[in-house]
């Protein structure tokens, strides 16, 4: 856990943890079922988000290949292989693909789908094929449906004039919407306390998963306990998603109701694993209830998402999300490669100096550029050193017990300059060495710098944090409100020498599904958001984020300075670069 800032009227218990890891998780897979298809196909990919490996140029984007429109094309870099991938929204029952080649088409390809975009299976497979106009029978429950072409026609690339899939019916999974999103709710009870602020039940429908219902720590831990929302008409229910907080139900109902009074089960169980719950229900009623019987532990019920998808009722649309880049993403969108003169400080069109005293027991204070210069050489200087603060405030100092911060240092961010959800960011860094130093890259929500939300509900995402006493080793870690400090998401980067003896890139790939962590462009670390969502707890980073660069000196993890620090400790940054 890098050194946030957390207002002081919110330290919560947060600022016990230590920025441990909690352990790689696996890439997985988190499937759901589907209804099956309807007699009546349809066409479901026209419009739908698509992502592809390349593009020939930007006249050739992955989006001509769905819009409907015949006289546009994708075209794909002219090597070998190439895909074209659409989401669909939704699992859905596929049936059906077609394929209109411009001349430019693929010999040798398959047709693969998946409910997750990480485990495919192969719907279609040809080694002869001869371009044109191709109708193909591909029968699977899918979200996702890609081409992944081998062989080229030609000495060109792949290009499409239209990808099309089809399926499901007009009543079928394809035109299931989010019927829950600002609906209101009723509880059987609800918490707004220091505890818990505000987590009342229309934060279960507000499409945030960083935001919570729960149910009244003075009346509301007992059973039963429930949340019912109102669709707004009557609907039909074929799917909902319970995003639990450790106070799940191990046994529950989801019932309908046409008038809020009488209620139907759709479904039931005795052996709720919280987490996420993905529920495949056929029901329905203008209202959804979870009804539950049987608590997890001592505390209440909790959910920071209770969606209802179907059709009918009457929808209001939920924030549209960004698109998903393709990897390897090439268009620089921002950069700083400090190429100004000696002595200067960080650039004021991208950077604004985070001052006063670190948070987590660090012992620095952190200067308005003071200790933040580039060399002349093409470098951005963080240099921790021992200098007094007067009227500053920090934890007693291990050396001298004053209270008076004892170093300075620097800390940086591009709040308000600039922010970015999505793509791949890298630092060049050379990191400062010797016990008690912490220097780090990484990205906080920019809704913490608004103040609309607190650290850990913001999200943090640690690109590279480095400490002293384990000069081998860097670590990648995400933070969340279910998981922060000690218990974040992540791992170490095992480097079998000092990192600090040189420069390295760190780096890291963001869409909607995952993020990979890569030093000097080899990744080790993948984050997968269905994964994580099933094991830890919501996926917070589907919003925009801003960088930090820091070099700390002391808190809880890195322990304080000793008899054998150095300093001053420079934090080298040869650049930073932003591609989507």
């Amino acid at each position: 856990m890098s050194a946030f800032s957390i207002p002081r009227r919110r330290r919560g218990r947060w600022l016990a943890g230590v920025g441990l890891f909690a352990g790689a998780l696996a890439v997985a897979a988190l499937t759901t079922a589907a209804p099956a298809a309807q007699a009546a196909p349809t066409l479901l990919s026209q419009g739908r988000p698509v992502t592809a490996s390349s593009a020939e140029s930007a006249a050739f984007p992955a989006t001509s290949a769905v819009d409907g429109d015949a006289g546009t094309r994708w075209s794909s870099a002219f090597s070998d292989p190439q895909w074209l991938q659409v989401d669909l929204g939704a699992t859905a029952a596929v049936s059906q693909v077609v394929l209109n080649w411009e001349a430019a088409y693929a010999k040798a390809f398959t047709i693969q789908t998946s409910t997750n975009g990480t485990s495919w299976s192969t719907g279609y497979t040809t080694t002869t094929a001869t371009g044109g106009n191709q109708t193909l029978a591909v029968t699977a429950n899918a979200r996702y449906v890609r081409l992944n072409a081998t062989q080229r026609a030609t000495q060109y690339g792949y290009s499409l004039w239209e990808f099309q899939v089809f399926g499901g019916g007009t009543t079928g999974p394809a035109d299931d919407v989010l019927l829950s999103y600002k609906k209101p709710g009723t509880v059987s009870s609800q918490q707004d306390d220091a505890n818990c602020g505000g987590c009342v039940a229309a934060k279960a429908f507000d499409f945030d998963p960083a935001t919570r219902w729960a149910t009244s720590a003075t009346t509301g831990w007992v059973d039963p306990g429930w949340i019912s929302v109102d669709l707004g008409a009557t609907a039909t229910i074929h799917r909902v998603v319970l995003q639990w907080d450790p106070a799940y139900a191990t046994a529950y109902q989801i019932q309908t109701s046409n008038d809020g009074t009488n209620w139907s089960s759709i479904y039931t169980t005795a052996a709720g694993k919280g987490f996420k719950e993905t529920l495949t229900v056929t029901g329905t009623g203008r209202y959804v209830r979870m009804y539950g019987t049987a608590r997890s532990n001592g505390y209440g019920y909790s959910l920071w998402e209770f969606q209802v998808y179907g059709t009918g009722g009457a929808p209001t649309p939920p924030p549209a999300t960004p698109a998903d880049p393709v990897f390897p993403a090439t268009r620089l969108v921002w950069s700083d490669e400090f190429n100004s003169g000696a002595g200067t400080t960080p650039d004021p069109a991208k950077w604004v100096a985070d001052t006063g005293a670190g948070v987590n027991n660090e012992l620095e204070y952190y200067t308005n550029h003071q200790n933040a210069r580039q060399d002349g050489a093409g470098n951005l200087v963080l240099q921790a050193r021992r200098e007094v603060t007067p009227g500053s405030a920090c934890p007693p100092d291990p050396i001298s017990g004053s209270t008076t911060c004892q170093y300075t240092s620097a800390r940086i961010n591009t709040s308000g300059k600039f922010t970015f959800t999505y793509g791949h960011v890298e630092a060049r860094i050379k990191v400062s060495g010797t016990q008690g130093l912490w220097p780090a890259f990484w990205m906080l929500g920019a809704n913490f710098f608004d103040k609309t939300a607190n650290w850990p509900y913001c999200g943090e995402i640690d690109i590279m944090e480095h400490v002293g006493k384990e000069p081998n080793l860097s670590y990648s870690t995400l933070h969340a409100p279910a998981y922060n400090g000690a218990g974040g998401v992540g791992a170490p980067r095992d480097f079998g020498a000092d990192v600090s003896a040189g420069f390295h890139v760190f780096g890291m790939d963001w869409d909607s599904k995952h993020m990979t962590f890569t030093v000097d462009g080899t990744p080790f670390l993948t984050l997968d958001k269905a994964t994580v969502e099933a094991t830890r707890g919501p996926w917070v980073f589907d919003h925009p984020f801003a960088i930090i660069l820091n070099n700390a000196v002391g808190g809880d993890w890195p322990g304080p300075p000793g008899a054998g620090t150095v300093l001053p400790q420079d934090m080298v940054v040869d650049y930073v670069r932003v591609f989507q």
